[in-house]
């Protein structure tokens, strides 16, 4: 940090803001954002219409954690320039993490790739903030778009890798939060905790108490006393429920939550479902009249309340494995690791590397869950069918070879165990239509041991990584592609271009409107901060409402030969429309004896 404001001190005299914008923006892809913030700072003091500079200050304070604090500089960015589609997206960056302001951010978005159509920036917000979101199907249309716009652009790996997470169906760490509500994500989180507590707690007590009873009463005959446990326990669940409810707080937004996030919905509803049920269990079983055919079925209902916990992990389980398409996925995820290099490289490889190892973790999940009933069913009709196993890990081995993840140790293992698993059972299945059964025995004992030694190792395999606090082999570990946006560098306009119209005595502006390409004269001026303010007709402001992308011309009259042509966004201003350049084009008219 010393070396650095040593070098602010000791070239201040000798630099531009543009070259210290060029310093900043080193820094930050080498990892230092304190030190690229103090550049990208005095390049706003020596320039304060430089949009660029602001941009930048606005991207260090984000990479510091400082989310606050990079919102004015993105607003000061696009106010400077409100045709340059970076300083959109920089500003969309910031305000999709403000609370209430996620519609702006959609918006800003929305409007960058209006104004440059042609690059995947844009497509890669759009996409980044219908995922966050929960609208799967909306960010992989923009992602593919992106995808469409320029395969070659750095963000490509960084499209393909939410691409992947799209197709999967992925849900942010909090889905039970809508970006879009005006309420900050950490206080919807601690109405998340408050509603999972109570949930967890009066599971737990209805199945112990549940557990009690029916101990007391079958093995030491003293139902009676037991059931009065009970209804204590139901007594108790009162001000524990109090307790949890006075945290929520947002009570008009928990039957949001409850639909936005289903797992979630399914704990508060089983849980409220046990209370119900257990209490009905204790009051049929004090009334006499109650026959006693019915103590059988209360006892199943009791016994899917003690259950009820397991049963829902073991849905919420399956129901993760099988949802989304992880082959799709993971073709994507691997293409991203594939991809040329560029200044984050290192941060895409991390992600990409961590998201294949989840989604082959999926692949073994969802192979397993297809041979157990296969081979299950094979074994209680017929065990011929079980060669039909030997097809299932197909689509597993294929993507594991083409992934080539040697990151996981433990993941080799579980697959063998399921190609083994398949194999063996498929053998067994031949072997005893072919009636030799000592074979077929052995060969169906290693199957069935393999099919089972593969969630053992998977149990291992998660109880190590809760234990070190690392991702594990579930859905949760998998993590979006989030690169910094908006540094690309702003276009200037040079004396020499600035000279031309200011002295050029006609001016000639391009736009296109719905009749086709047309031309207007104007009168230009450029502004301290390199923006064009062009006087038009009414016809020209009607035209960049639907298409904002324009071109300037004027020529020099102190070098008659010299001429510019500006292609920028149009954007109205208060009595002017506001071009920011995209692209400055300079050259000479012919001279005799060119025409000759």
């Amino acid at each position: 940090m010393g070396s650095d404001e040593s070098d602010i001190k000791g070239d201040i005299s000798d630099r531009s803001s543009r070259e210290w914008c060029d310093e900043a923006l080193t820094r930050l892809n080498a990892g230092r954002p304190e030190s690229a913030l103090d550049a990208a700072r005095r390049a706003a003091d020596l320039d304060p219409g430089a949009e660029w500079a602001y941009r930048l200050i606005s991207l260090a304070h984000e990479r510091l954690g400082r989310d606050a604090d990079a919102l004015p500089a993105a607003e000061r960015a696009v106010e400077l320039a409100r045709g340059s589609w970076p300083a959109r997206l920089r500003l969309a960056a910031v305000l999709r993490r403000s609370p209430g302001r996620w519609r702006e951010a959609v918006e800003h978005a929305t409007m960058a790739g209006k104004f440059a159509p042609e690059r995947p920036g844009p497509g890669v917000m759009l996409g980044d903030l219908a995922l966050l979101g929960g609208d799967h199907i909306r960010a992989e249309r923009s992602y593919r778009a992106a995808l469409a716009a320029d395969p070659a652009d750095p963000a490509d790996p960084q499209a393909r890798v939410n691409l992947g997470l799209s197709l999967l169906r992925w849900d942010h760490p909090r889905p039970h939060h809508d970006p879009a509500w005006p309420v900050d994500p950490r206080e919807t989180g601690r109405v998340r905790r408050a509603l999972e507590v109570w949930s967890r707690q009066v599971r737990l007590l209805v199945a112990l108490a549940t557990l009690a009873i029916a101990g007391a009463a079958l093995l030491l005959d003293r139902g009676a006393p037991a059931q009065l446990g009970g209804f204590a326990v139901l007594v108790l669940l009162a001000p524990l429920t109090v307790r949890q409810a006075r945290r929520v707080g947002l009570w008009p937004y928990v039957p949001a939550m409850l639909c936005r996030d289903p797992w979630l919905g399914a704990a508060v509803v089983s849980a409220a479902v046990s209370v119900v049920a257990f209490a009905a269990w204790l009051l049929l079983g004090a009334v006499p009249s109650v026959p006693s055919a019915l103590d059988p079925v209360w006892a199943g209902l009791a016994g899917i309340v003690v259950l009820g916990w397991p049963a829902l992990a073991a849905v919420r389980a399956l129901a993760e494995t099988w949802r989304g398409r992880p082959l799709l996925a993971l073709a994507e995820t691997i293409r991203a690791r594939e991809a040329p290099e560029h200044a984050h490289a290192a941060q895409i490889d991390r992600t990409a590397r961590r998201n294949v190892g989840v989604l082959l973790w999926i692949l073994l999940g969802r192979t397993w869950s297809v041979l157990v009933p296969l081979v299950g069913g094979a074994l209680a009709v017929e065990p011929r069918a079980a060669v039909a196993a030997l097809a299932v890990p197909y689509p597993m081995v294929r993507g594991y070879l083409r992934a080539r993840h040697r990151t996981d140790r433990w993941l080799p293992a579980a697959t063998a165990l399921v190609v083994l698993a398949a194999a063996a059972c498929a053998a067994g299945g031949l072997l005893e239509a072919w009636r030799a059964e000592p074979a077929a025995t052995w060969a169906w004992r290693v199957g069935l041991g393999a099919l089972a030694a593969a969630p053992v190792v998977f149990g291992a395999r998660a109880a190590r990584a809760w234990w070190r606090g690392g991702p594990g082999p579930w859905r949760t570990s998998l993590i979006m592609c989030d690169l910094p946006v908006g540094a690309e560098p702003s276009v200037v306009l040079n004396p020499e271009v600035r000279q031309t119209f200011s002295y050029a005595r006609s001016i000639v502006l391009s736009y296109g409107d719905a009749l086709g390409p047309r031309v207007a004269g104007a009168v230009a001026t450029v502004t301290s901060s390199g923006e064009l303010r062009v006087i038009t007709g009414l016809e020209a402001w009607d035209a960049v409402e639907a298409d904002p992308r324009v071109a300037v011309f004027a020529a020099d009259p102190l070098q008659r030969r010299f001429w510019v042509e500006v292609r920028g966004i149009a954007v109205p201003g208060t009595d002017a429309l506001r071009v920011t350049p995209k692209q400055v084009l300079v050259g000479e008219f012919p001279g005799r004896h060119q025409r000759r």
